[in-house]
């Protein structure tokens, strides 16, 4: 397996669903455990007859010696204070190893959870998920070492006694190193006039700000993740979780300072987990909110703004003059449109369970995700989905939020914008991106709100939605509402 800077393929991309993972070629095995042991301690605390009500961390690694006579008396000293929730950490450790080492965890596993999942790595962590969460005491420890391991710089995001608002057993490795998917940092961007290698049918995410339009070809954002960028006078932070498809624009500024994003090579809940260089917390992408470090638990939340997905062809024709990235981004993939993550948008499979998930759709059936506070303040958020295949055969559709009013347009690309309508009803949406209300009157569609022809003064405003894959919104948000 070749390093993921080497290749035009995630590494992520490259494993099937289901099976287990493993660490890429840089990492000698079973030099892994070694190494972390030494972390540790420089030896293993031996096993004792009256051992403590939790065992020694370092036990763990000792586990996944070479030698069946070093592992068994860590595995038998394990056993005697032996808890379920220690299931993650030895699957864990069971990645990087050879066979005969990963069959022993195993067989331990099956011995004390009286569970039996060979060695799908998922189907045990799905199990464990469903137990209490009564982690190790010192489980922060143990990924701070797990995955220093894997990449050092990996280390800031677990410092001592930080704080996190996640399980850590759902925080999980997704296959490359920090960065290892390179975000785009203020990319090159073209006139639409230069755009040639963009045929009209091909996907697109758009927003306007400030009156200055930009697309980001999904052909291309599929391939680094996030572009950190500026449109207008305002920087950006565009997200794109390709696990559970949703592309979000947030500005850069919270809380009054300017933070600089990157991937963190770590996902939770099959969303990738970002983290800003000013702090090395790691922030929710999906939620907007940092989960884990300093940061966990402050009142910062990156403030979303609106996008759409749609064709390049209709984006271009609404918007003339708008500006998309250019195929020279410093990087060497292959920027065809579909090649990113083929295998993987082409089963409903996932490639990193989730401990719930919800039938009434397929899991990667695509969803507008909306989440709004309260009309009233001092309410808990709310959020809706409501199924991309609803919305196509209903292209006006109206519905309500936390009190508010919503109409939800979609046009015949299937690109949908949601709007904050009132009491005002609308009845059909022409081609011409014009709505007409209950009344007759027609109404502007733009990127910003719905303007009225008769009063111009008179703007209905536009809100953030996202398109999503229904498994990674409900993953997120399992207490959605849900129209279909």
């Amino acid at each position: 397996m070749s390093a993921p800077w080497k290749t035009n393929i995630p590494e992520r991309a490259k494993r099937i669903p289901g099976k287990t993972r493993r660490l890429p070629s840089f990492l000698p095995v079973p030099a892994f455990f070694l190494v972390a042991l030494t972390l540790l301690t420089s030896q293993a605390a031996p096993p004792q007859d009256d051992t403590d009500d939790f065992p020694p961390l370092e036990l763990f690694f000792q586990a996944g010696a070479v030698e069946d006579a070093d592992a068994k008396p860590a595995l038998e000293a394990i056993s005697r204070s032996w808890r379920d929730s220690y299931t993650a950490m030895l699957v864990e450790l069971s990645g990087p190893t050879y066979p005969e080492i990963k069959n022993r965890l195993i067989r331990f596993l099956t011995k004390q959870t009286g569970q039996f999942f060979g060695q799908d790595s998922q189907r045990w962590l799905r199990w464990v998920w469903k137990q209490p969460y009564e982690p190790h005491p010192e489980y922060l420890i143990f990924k701070r070492s797990f995955y220093k391991i894997i990449d050092p710089r990996m280390v800031k995001f677990f410092p001592p006694a930080a704080r996190s608002l996640v399980r850590l057993d759902e925080v999980q490795w997704g296959g490359v190193k920090v960065n290892g998917i390179p975000p785009l940092d203020h990319p090159e961007n073209i006139p639409a006039s230069e755009a040639g290698y963009l045929k009209d049918n091909h996907v697109v995410f758009g927003l306007s700000v400030g009156g200055n339009a930009r697309a980001y070809p999904k052909r291309i954002l599929a391939w680094h993740e996030m572009a950190l960028d500026r449109v207008g006078d305002t920087e950006i932070t565009l997200v794109y979780c390709t696990l559970c498809g949703t592309a979000i624009p947030y500005k850069s500024v919270v809380g009054g300072q300017h933070r600089t994003f990157g991937t963190s090579g770590l996902v939770y809940r099959a969303n990738k987990l970002m983290f800003d260089h000013e702090s090395n917390s790691l922030w929710s992408t999906l939620l907007g909110t940092p989960v884990i470090g300093k940061l966990a638990g402050s009142s910062l939340k990156l403030e979303s703004l609106p996008i759409v997905t749609t064709r390049w062809g209709e984006w271009r024709k609404k918007h003339p003059d708008t500006t998309v990235l250019s195929l020279d981004t410093g990087h060497e993939r292959d920027y065809r449109e579909g090649q990113a993550y083929k295998q993987y948008f082409a089963t409903d499979s996932l490639m990193f369970q989730v401990a719930e998930r919800d039938k009434r759709l397929r899991n990667k059936a695509e969803i507008l995700g909306i989440v709004l506070s309260p009309y009233t303040p001092g309410g808990k958020e709310q959020s809706l989905a409501v199924s991309s295949r609803f919305l196509r055969k209903n292209p006006v559709f109206r519905t309500e939020l936390a009190g508010h009013h919503l109409t939800i347009l979609t046009t015949r690309s299937g690109a949908n914008r949601v709007f904050k309508t009132g009491k005002q009803g609308f009845q059909r949406l022409l081609r011409d991106d014009r709505v007409i209300d209950d009344g007759g009157k027609a109404w502007k569609m733009t990127e910003d709100g719905l303007v009225s022809e008769e009063y111009p003064d008179r703007i209905l405003p536009r809100i953030p939605a996202f398109r999503a894959f229904w498994f990674g919104w409900f993953a997120q948000y399992p207490e959605t509402r849900l129209v279909k």
